[in-house]
């Protein structure tokens, strides 16, 4: 696997060497120079197929030959081991449940999947390292918990003061051994700045050998693709070919997870990127305008994100082309009371509780 920055002024690296170094030079952002197509084969037989031989397929086509395929399918059987629904809440409209792993959170997929990988590409390795990240919430708790127990890794959490829920704050702080929690006097922008801030002074990334575990590493990037092709999976059961996928969106490291299935050859119609009060993508949608700003602390805190890190790689999808992005992805946003109706809307219709 060959990657580039989305800031095209460093040379090329490997799978390994993405992971490790997290961040190139240039303060782009790692992304593969060749997104592969899969065979229709793959998608005229995908509802026959479990998660973890989805998860495979789609893992072994981008990772290449780096790590060996009975290698890489141990990784994935053991990182994606828990369900993942689709449900039915009327009509056309279904949820896919991403918050039956250890952390109750989406982000579980990435966090378990990557730390399984660089564990894999240590193994023999004298030296420890230190995995920096941010976190809004739950990125944070996933990561804690993915990486938990972890020989050679150890983990540092950078959280912003009363910005995470208080049962968040507990994941992240309680758990010992190799796992550090940070408390941040600011909100998740800053705790996103400093972790930058640390890969881009050498240095220091030598001294500690650091690495990071937010959304800009690309080994977390890459497991966000395989629920959407479950996702399609499980619709093509049903005989329901056409999909729209809704996508809550923080740090947009999601929805880009998606755009690369839907570059995969994944039958997706289009995407719709919802935000909270933090419209910057929305606002750029509609105008062409990429206006980041501070982050507005709203109820569903762990999308509080003014500057999101993963905006070059939604445009790098689309050759960075804001025609092509606008035609393939919606943007809304939506406040604090506006989300509160909404979630009553459900529940008063169906009994289903979204959260």
């Amino acid at each position: 696997m060959e990657l580039y920055s989305t800031k095209k002024s460093v040379p090329h690296v490997n799978f390994k060497e993405a992971i490790f170094k997290g961040l190139p030079d240039d303060n782009g952002l790692y992304m593969p120079t060749e997104i592969p197509v899969l065979p229709k084969e793959f998608y005229d037989t995908i509802d026959q197929l479990t998660f973890p031989e989805i998860a495979f397929t789609v893992a072994n086509a981008l990772i290449g030959t780096e790590i060996p395929a009975d290698d890489l399918k141990t990784i994935i059987d053991d990182a994606v081991n828990f369900e993942t629904p689709l449900v039915n809440v009327h009509d056309n409209i279904h949820i896919l449940e991403l918050f039956h792993g250890p952390s109750l959170a989406f982000k579980d997929f990435g966090a378990r999947f990557m730390s399984r990988v660089m564990a894999y590409f240590l193994k023999g390795e004298s030296s420890d390292i230190n995995i920096l990240v941010a976190t809004s919430g739950d990125t944070g708790s996933a990561v804690a918990q993915g990486f938990l127990g972890i020989d050679g890794i150890n983990v540092t959490i950078l959280y912003p003061s009363g910005k995470v829920s208080p049962h968040q704050e507990k994941q992240l702080t309680t758990l010992g051994q190799n796992i550090v929690a940070l408390e941040v006097d600011g909100v998740f922008d800053d705790c996103q700045r400093l972790v930058k801030e640390a890969f881009l002074d050498e240095d220091l990334r030598a001294k500690m050998n650091l690495s990071s575990a937010n959304s800009i590493n690309i080994a977390r990037l890459i497991p966000q693709s395989f629920y959407y092709f479950w996702a399609y999976a499980q619709l093509k059961k049903q005989g329901k070919e056409k999909v729209v996928f809704c996508t809550p969106s923080g740090n947009f490291g999601n929805i880009c997870g998606g755009i690369i299935a839907q570059r995969m050859g994944l039958p997706v119609e289009r995407f719709v990127a919802t935000t909270n009060a933090n419209n910057i993508v929305p606002h750029y949608i509609e105008t062409g305008l990429f206006e980041p700003k501070s982050s507005v602390a709203t109820i569903s805190n762990a999308m509080d994100v003014g500057n999101p890190s993963n905006f070059p790689r939604m445009v790098a999808l689309h050759n960075d082309d804001y025609e092509a992005v606008k035609a393939n992805v919606s943007g809304y946003s939506f406040d604090d009371e506006e989300t509160k109706a909404c979630m009553k809307k459900v529940y008063d219709e169906t009994g289903y509780v979204m959260c």
